[in-house]
């Protein structure tokens, strides 16, 4: 196959390409030329779009297909979809399924069933027995088998002698532990900030120190154990500044944020809209204004989507028995371009390279030779997200018939285009 990508800002800080428009030639899976002008003569595919812009293939951390066990929400298949959509090449799913990921069968089962895609997908295995916290899960053949860390997802892993075990048997192998910090004796699992809010809607609030504590204990066990950890969906200012402190000490402390807690406060559930009620929970101006800095200045690593479908019969209900989630694979990018303070630059670095760098995954890479995993995307186009775009079996989005800033072109992975056509 021969693509032809014409007049693309290349965004890839490891290029020399960087910051540069030229047409890229792609033949056969690898990117055989890049130069001010190639003619098009003869090749079939050709892209081109307004303000279009070229970076690798992006990459979501923290993605929940739903497979096994509710495919009626989501499977691998529309989760591929929604993610190509989204402009990701790359994903890694949680293991909150049923069964939940917690054996090399079931991790067996997500690699077999999306080999050959045009989204790589990556299983994370649990770090508990049925994510129950009281038994380590076999982590070691789920390893082996292709899972690429370990987590307990939503589930936190409340036994800090577990964590702590867990810290040190993965080490041995070279894995990698994730942790939700959100201490479930403190949380009330309603998903409303503590605060105004939370008063004004009449409903026991998520205090920050729930969060907090236990990325405390969290830090402190991954000194003690001399391992690495990366710390998912932080939200609060507190939780910043304790991250912020342990890589000044030089602890081995990656983290990540989900998208919503950049874009969206704890106001927007005034109107008890369901698709806002998330976990963790949309916090307030303070929090989000830390959250910001915190990745312009390297704090954060990573912006994750924490895709989460959900259906109506988890979702059409009074706000205290709702399922919290919501969908983002495919708004994910728009999100961080209109409310994130990020140069395009910034945002592949963290959607792109350090999600691979933290999962020791090859990092793709804008040069002659390299393997085409690439994303098209024009950061300046709007677009309206409408219900026929949505490429999940949910529609859980709060964000349906709102104007977005930042579209998606295209993919190309594993010799394979595909355009984004909606």
């Amino acid at each position: 196959m021969q693509v032809l990508i014409k007049s693309a800002v290349i965004v890839d800080p490891n290029s020399p390409y960087n910051g540069k428009t030229q047409d890229v030639l792609i033949e056969n899976g690898t990117i055989t030329d890049i130069k001010a002008k190639i003619p098009a003569t003869g090749i079939k595919n050709v892209v081109e779009a307004n303000d279009l812009h070229l970076s690798p293939g992006w990459f979501d951390m923290q993605a929940h297909f739903q497979d096994p066990g509710f495919e009626y929400k989501e499977d691998l298949s529309s989760g591929i979809k929604a993610a190509a959509a989204g402009g990701f090449t790359g994903v890694a799913v949680l293991p909150s399924t049923n069964p939940p990921l917690h054996s090399k069968t079931q991790i067996e089962y997500v690699i077999n069933k999306t080999a050959g895609q045009i989204v790589d997908v990556y299983p994370i295995g649990a770090i508990s027995h049925r994510l129950e916290g009281n038994d380590l899960a076999e982590m070691y053949d789920m390893k082996m088998s292709g899972a690429i860390a370990f987590t307990d997802d939503i589930h936190p892993v409340m036994s800090a002698g577990l964590l702590h075990r867990a810290l040190l048997y993965t080490k041995s192998f070279g894995g990698l532990i994730i942790s939700r910090c959100n201490d479930t004796s403190l949380a009330t699992g309603l998903c409303v900030n503590e605060g105004k809010v939370s008063v004004m809607l009449g409903l026991k609030g998520e205090p920050s120190i729930a969060e907090e504590i236990m990325i405390t204990r969290e830090l402190f066990l991954a000194e003690y154990a001399e391992a690495r950890l990366h710390i998912s969906s932080i939200s609060t200012e507190g939780s910043v500044n304790l991250i912020r402190n342990a890589k000044k000490k030089g602890l081995p402390i990656t983290t990540s944020v989900n998208a919503y807690n950049l874009a969206f406060e704890d106001t927007e559930l005034l109107d008890f809209d369901t698709n806002f009620k998330v976990s963790p929970p949309l916090r307030n101006k303070t929090d989000i204004k830390a959250l910001k800095k915190a990745l312009s200045d390297g704090t954060i690593d990573v912006i994750c989507s924490d895709h989460r479908p959900e259906d109506e019969e988890n979702k059409k209900l009074e706000f205290d028995l709702s399922t919290p989630g919501m969908l983002g694979i495919q708004t994910m990018y728009p999100l961080i371009n209109m409310y994130s303070d990020l140069t395009q630059q910034d945002i592949v670095t963290k959607i792109a390279i350090n999600p691979r760098k933290i999962l020791g995954l090859e990092i793709p890479g804008i040069e002659k030779g390299k393997k085409a995993n690439i994303t098209l995307f024009s950061p300046s186009t709007e677009w309206t997200l409408e219900k026929k775009h949505i490429l999940s079996q949910s529609y859980n989005s709060p964000l349906l018939n709102k104007k977005l800033k930042g579209k998606l072109i295209g993919i190309i992975n594993h010799d394979s285009y595909s355009p984004n056509n909606l």
